[in-house]
């Protein structure tokens, strides 16, 4: 499926691509590193939505942070572009991370991946979230996205789904995908 989404999507991340290169400074895509299953660590790749040096702007955020836990999101972030609010509100950024499914690091479902300083912070029952490969889609996702600041709760649905995992689950959450994602529910 990663495959085939690669192929039919590629004219769209060709052509927002080349928007994101008109509209500001830097790379097309984002690399970052995340962790995956059992805490091992990833390149991963979204489209690029801030400006170039975004995360060395974070740490004079910090005091913005609407999510409780190791996690930053904040509304109305000053350091995403004008592109990219459209790209985030409308989930294209996410698109590149067809690939890492296609590699193997990711899966179309699953809990979100966090980032190393992330998971640095991450108390031994949160870091079960990675007992599973992490996904593109999941719980917290399509229950919600940033509307749930409480890390705890974005953990208990994490938890949750490896707990009661299925085929039948996976399919529910990728067509419960679909109208948050063509909503914009949630997204920043």
């Amino acid at each position: 499926m990663a495959l085939f989404g690669l192929i039919l999507l590629s004219p769209v991340l060709v052509v927002v691509g080349a928007i994101i290169k008109v509209d500001s400074r830097g790379p097309v895509l984002h690399r970052m590193s995340w962790m995956g299953f059992r805490g091992r660590e990833f390149e991963g790749f979204k489209l690029r939505t801030m400006v170039h040096d975004a995360e060395r702007r974070r740490g004079r955020l910090k005091q913005f942070n609407e999510m409780t836990g190791p996690v930053f999101k904040m509304s109305n972030d000053p350091r995403v572009t004008r592109v990219g609010h459209f790209l985030r509100r409308s989930s294209i950024d996410e698109l590149p991370q067809l690939w890492s499914v296609l590699r193997g690091d990711m899966s179309l479902v699953g809990p979100r991946p966090p980032g190393p300083h992330e998971y640095a912070e991450f108390d031994p029952r949160q870091r079960l979230k990675l007992a599973v490969t992490p996904g593109i889609t999941c719980l917290w996702q399509v229950g919600g996205r940033s509307a749930i600041q409480d890390f705890e709760e974005w953990i208990r649905l994490d938890l949750e789904y490896i707990r009661t995992w299925s085929l039948w689950l996976d399919l529910k959450i990728l067509v419960r995908t679909v109208p948050v994602v063509l909503m914009g529910r949630g997204a920043q």
